[in-house]
């Protein structure tokens, strides 16, 4: 009887360490396995064995990572002290190096992230951080996945989200944009000045190949005048009119 009772109690016993040995993953999950201590191989997805005591694993979820990159204080290369929080997007490739390479993928990932964008930032002027954040977000990323490659990890995107002023600075940002606004004014304004003299002296040098358009423009600035009864205004009468007009009395036959 206790010889049943014992077989019985070891049947139970392998029953539950067959079933602690079943083990199922997503289709995002893989499993680094361990065993007695030393690495073995990459399990998963699906259904798989793992032998109790001898062998351990660990999880790593291969889906793409949202992680927020908290206010840092950047000074610029023109010495303006702002504040640039940031958004991280990467995933795992290679679980075994996340696991093996490194303690905490996700802390070194963060502090990483942190050091590069006050590092990169440091380097450009503040007009580029409000102006050319595609450029410097191609960058920051570029540093960050160079360096997260040993770790196995991708870092897909990196995007600034707020760049934060003081007042000070705000108001001295205002005044050098209404300054770029009025020098491109005055520019617009002496352009169209050149373009109005230079159709001015083309119009003028056609008028004197031809004094009788010149007459004519006499004539048609009269009538323009002509309509405007308020006020008396002297014109004066072209020298040449007043030639052609004694020339041809000289010429007519005396009665």
């Amino acid at each position: 009887m206790a010889i049943g009772v014992g077989f019985g109690t070891i049947v139970i016993i392998v029953i539950l360490v067959v079933m602690m040995s079943f083990r199922v993953l997503r289709e995002y999950q893989r499993a680094v396995v361990f065993m007695l201590g030393r690495f073995w191989k990459v399990k998963g997805p699906g259904f798989f064995l793992l032998i109790p005591v001898i062998q351990q694993m660990v999880r790593i979820d291969l889906r793409t990572v949202v992680m927020d990159v908290p206010p840092q204080d950047v000074i610029t290369r023109d010495n303006v002290s702002v504040k640039v929080n940031a958004v991280v997007y990467f995933r795992i490739l290679d679980p075994a190096k996340a696991v093996i390479q490194v303690e905490n993928y996700y802390q070194a990932t963060s502090q990483l992230a942190q050091t590069t964008l006050r590092a990169v930032l440091g380097k450009h002027e503040l007009d580029e951080l409000l102006s050319a954040r595609e450029k410097l977000n191609l960058d920051i990323q570029q540093v960050l996945d160079n360096q997260t490659e040993a770790w196995g990890i991708k870092v897909s995107t990196v995007e600034m989200k707020d760049v934060d002023l003081n007042e000070t600075m705000i108001r001295a940002i205002a005044r050098q944009a209404e300054a770029e606004r009025e020098r491109r004014a005055k520019i617009i304004h002496a352009e169209g000045e050149l373009q109005a003299s230079e159709k001015l002296l083309q119009a003028a040098q056609m008028l004197s190949k031809q004094p009788q358009a010149m007459q004519l423009r006499y004539l048609q600035t009269l009538a323009n005048i002509a309509g405007d009864k308020s006020s008396t205004i002297v014109f004066p009468l072209p020298i040449d009119l007043l030639s052609a007009m004694a020339s041809k009395r000289t010429e007519s036959p005396s009665p």
